[in-house]
């Protein structure tokens, strides 16, 4: 069995205070024998509207917070998921918003630019957001190869899109990393059941790594991050404010699991998206 720890963030608008934080979080979630261990959406910087995230998107391939998980995956040995990083496209109104995986080395081994952009309007607590203005949507689906299983990468908003994971399914998906900032409205209402329902639906390990507090622009996030195993059952969570949630992942539960309640091999309909 392996440890896996998921990192729960308040962060703000100073880089390197977030930077500080997310490294004090790593080392105790190495402290806690994590090998694989999953940063938050936006973890090295929130301010008041997305737009200024712009100034600090970095070059694919190099910049502090790219070069701060190399350093954080090398120095303690573990597989880092880095949460996501602003990075510049062709486009210079818009950047991808982009999960990259590190290994224990320092190499990095994959990165997922976020398909689904958050374009909503909350009635309840008139709050509105529009991700699309200064995001590119990436347009593939990635699942990798770790020593702890093939590891599929998700951020927030493709919670919401069981079909994406299905995708992943299809790939050998066994373990799901979902970087995350849901609002507190939208979370109390559906964080928890997603996350389950995406573990039950494809009997897979999720560790569902979230922002969880007050930030600068006035806004909460849900936090609640957790690590949910292949039967749904949430292994270990957190409410509100910064830390780390860790658990056990035993691959041979995850085996026995689909072994036992072959779900996937029961499936008779293929997904179509069609225009």
């Amino acid at each position: 069995m392996t440890m896996i720890a998921a990192i729960q963030m308040a962060s703000g608008p100073n880089v390197q205070a977030n930077l500080d934080q997310a490294e004090r979080l790593i080392v105790e979630a190495v402290a806690q024998s994590a090998k694989l261990i999953v940063l938050p959406e936006n973890f090295s910087f929130m301010g008041k509207t997305d737009a200024e995230r712009m100034p600090y998107a970095e070059t694919d391939g190099d910049g502090v917070v790219q070069r701060f998980l190399s350093e954080q995956a090398k120095k303690h040995a573990v597989w880092l998921v880095g949460g996501t990083v602003p990075i510049k496209t062709d486009d210079a109104t818009k950047l991808y918003s982009c999960c990259m995986l590190f290994d224990d080395k320092g190499e990095r081994v994959a990165s997922y630019n976020k398909i689904h952009l958050f374009d909503v309007h909350i009635e309840e607590s008139n709050e509105s957001y529009n991700e699309s203005e200064t995001t590119m949507p990436g347009d593939e689906t990635v699942v990798v190869d770790t020593p702890f299983g093939k590891l599929g990468l998700a951020i927030c908003y493709d919670l919401r899109f069981p079909e994406m994971f299905r995708t992943m399914v299809n790939q050998g998906m066994e373990i799901c990393a979902i970087p995350s900032m849901f609002t507190a409205l939208t979370g109390k209402a559906h964080w928890e059941v997603l996350v389950r329902a995406r573990a039950i639906e494809n009997l897979c390990y999720v560790i569902a790594a979230g922002q969880g507090g007050y930030h600068v622009s006035g806004r909460e996030t849900f936090g609640n991050s957790a690590i949910v195993n292949p039967w749904g059952t949430v292994l270990n969570h957190i409410g509100k404010g910064a830390g780390v949630v860790a658990a056990k992942l035993d691959k041979q539960f995850l085996e026995t699991t689909r072994e036992h309640f072959p779900v996937l091999q029961h499936r008779r309909l293929a997904c179509k998206i069609t225009d």
